[in-house]
């Protein structure tokens, strides 16, 4: 029986669905209660209000100013922040979490033996390692480029390893500094707008389009397949530009990515692609940047184990940024990133990198490739019904994400929806960007019997 068999065979009624209705779990009632009657002195106890306990103290260092322009929260907290929430309220819910992307399965054990050994021989003589080199062990950074790059003209000594992407992202960041423009996919991954917000590179927000001024937002929409008109594009330094995209899931053709290579020389911009999903590809759209001729003139590659390996707290990546890579004066990119990484970091984990290593052993790879089946597996779940529904469903083919349409609604509405009706978590598109309005984001991590039963709770509140 197929998967969605399952899904349809065990369905239970909506009417005696514990999830779908108001739910208190204050049952008790007040009962009085007789108490024998004491004569006693009373003893006035006065607190002093919070704000008066706090010291009026202030230093004369000012604030930010860049940083006091953030709206709210960073998105992902905000979610688990309303989650937590959500759990106080009912504190017996079967909540499921299909919004931070955040990986569930265990990693193989191919990989873990490697960083056991690896961390079996600190508490050797022989196998002790201290500080190494900050852009990481020359192994590692060797497979990546056989692994990753083969052919595209990518040498080892091009590849930075980290403690995963974002991480760059916000040391590219510092590399760029504040005199640089900037423009983003929208929607997109929300770290690049805060980051670029943080260094000052942006205005301040606008309101009443929900955008911050200078920041260029290449609007991706599904009229023109989530893939900017750049005809419309106005020039700018950086371009932010992810493939398969977060949170859209949809991959760049190499027609597409041909455009935007030569969109960035005929401006001489820089592109930083954000490769963090490329594994998960199921067409022939390109895995790398470093695929499109000339490429290696324009473009910086992060990625990262986060999602291939389940490294998402082990922490590894890396970012690629070609020799051929320069400066308006013609300074090597790739020489201030490697400043800001010696003056910024002391290197990735050598348990980390222990790890990486073994993941990109042909065994390594192998067990890899079975968890990301596992995940891609669930998307297909997950596409599967909403499509039954009658959603338009986009996404989902190459990337672990399902970006659903819920036309003229408002994002945060409908996540408050499903998390107050349905106990299950998803990402509002709203946050990520003003282009994410009346979409939500669902994740396929999660484990299997959780995937079936929020598909079982979605047909129940949708039916």
């Amino acid at each position: 029986m197929s998967l969605m068999s399952n899904l349809s065979t065990s369905m239970t009624s909506s009417s005696s669905s514990a999830f779908l209705a108001p739910t208190s779990f204050n049952s008790s009632r007040t009962q009085r209660v007789s108490v024998p009657v004491k004569s006693f002195k009373i003893c006035k106890c006065v607190s002093t209000p919070l704000e008066q306990q706090q010291t009026d103290y202030k230093t004369k260092v000012p604030r930010n100013s860049n940083i006091a322009k953030l709206q709210a929260g960073y998105l992902f907290p905000e979610v688990a922040r309303r989650r937590a929430a959500h759990l106080l309220k009912y504190p017996n819910a079967q909540v499921i979490s299909l919004g931070i992307g955040d990986t569930t399965e265990p990693i193989p054990d191919v990989i873990t033996s490697a960083m056991a050994k690896r961390s079996q021989a600190l508490s050797t003589l022989e196998g002790y390692s201290g500080y190494g080199a900050e852009q990481g062990e020359k192994a590692l950074r060797a497979a990546l480029a056989s692994t990753f790059y083969s052919n595209l003209g990518i040498e080892e000594d091009d590849i930075f390893v980290s403690d995963g992407a974002k991480c760059d992202i916000g040391r590219l960041q510092v590399v760029f500094g504040s005199n640089v423009t900037m423009a983003v996919q929208d929607p997109s991954y929300p770290a690049y707008v805060d980051s670029s917000v943080i260094m000052g590179q942006t205005g301040q927000f606008q309101k009443d389009v929900e955008k911050y001024a200078n920041i260029e937002y290449m609007r991706c929409t599904p009229e023109n397949g989530f893939f900017p008109d750049l005809s419309t594009v106005a020039r700018t330094d950086i371009i932010f530009f992810c493939s398969p995209n977060n949170p859209t899931g949809a991959a760049a053709t190499r027609e597409q990515l041909t455009q935007l290579v030569q969109f960035a020389k005929d401006n001489g911009s820089i592109i930083v692609y954000d490769s963090a999903y490329a594994i998960y590809m199921s067409d022939d759209s390109p895995r790398s940047i470093f695929e499109i001729p000339g490429a290696k003139e324009v473009a910086i590659e992060t990625a990262s184990f986060s999602k291939y390996a389940g490294f998402t707290g082990v922490r590894l990546g890396w970012t690629v940024v070609p020799k051929q890579l320069l400066f308006s004066d013609g300074f090597p990119v790739a020489k201030d990133f490697n400043r800001i990484v010696c003056t910024c970091f002391n290197g990735a984990s050598n348990i980390a990198q222990a790890g990486g290593l073994a993941c990109l052993l042909p065994e390594g790879l192998e067990a890899m490739q079975e968890v990301i089946g596992f995940y891609k597996e669930n998307t297909k779940i997950i596409v599967g019904a909403f499509n039954s529904l009658g959603f338009k469903v986009y996404g989902g083919q190459n990337a672990p994400y399902v970006w659903v349409h819920f036309p003229g609604q408002n994002s945060w509405d409908v996540f408050s929806e499903i998390l107050e009706k349905t106990h299950i978590v998803t990402t509002p598109g709203s946050g990520f960007g003003p282009g994410g309005e009346g979409f939500i984001r669902v994740s396929a991590f999660g484990h299997r019997e959780n995937v079936l039963e929020a598909c079982r709770r979605f047909q129940q509140l949708y039916n």
